[in-house]
């Protein structure tokens, strides 16, 4: 039966479709995240990411963070900081020298704490995810590669993001 086994007929429904989500999507998400391979949905993810039909990466990004343990904004943190050099990350910390986030930065810290991502505000974290985007937009990949660990979390970006990611495994494993 191939990779997918049973997940082929339910992949079919998604191959070639564009537009409104399917009712039941939320659904059909937990079944391929449960089905396929984690770089199969970072894949997925990544393509929601960068979609016309989502918000932009920065704001969906601020939304994981917010949505995530302390653990898992670590990790989104830790991933934004080692993507950019010391000399990009010196120019987004010009303005907020006083924030949680402008510390970590300036500490040069490699591995974040739950701790101290806890400190870090979800609009911090949207400013930090558009500036590092725009000076390495492979950070997408990595941030979909940290995030298709917890496709619980990938849900709370909603119906079209779930469908994206769907919709792009399902042309991924259909070719």
């Amino acid at each position: 039966m191939g990779l997918l086994g049973g997940l082929s007929d339910l992949l079919k429904q998604y191959g070639g479709q564009s537009g409104a989500a399917p009712a039941n999507v939320e659904q059909h998400f937990d079944q391929v995240a449960q089905g396929v391979p984690s770089s199969s949905l970072a894949g997925g993810l990544a393509e929601a990411f960068r979609s016309n039909e989502t918000p932009p990466f920065a704001q969906m990004a601020a939304q994981l963070f917010s949505n995530g343990n302390g653990q898992q904004q670590a990790s989104m943190l830790t991933t934004l900081l080692s993507s950019v050099g010391p000399d990009v990350l010196s120019k987004f910390t010009g303005g907020s020298a006083n924030s949680p986030l402008a510390a970590l930065l300036q500490s040069g810290q490699g591995q974040i704490s739950a701790d101290q991502a806890a400190q870090v505000n979800p609009e911090e974290v949207q400013a930090l995810a558009q500036h590092v985007e725009q000076n390495n937009p492979s950070i997408i990949d990595r941030i979909s590669e940290v995030y298709a660990e917890h496709p619980t979390l990938i849900k709370t970006l909603g119906a079209a993001a779930m469908a994206i990611a769907v919709r792009k495994i399902a042309e991924r494993h259909d070719a």
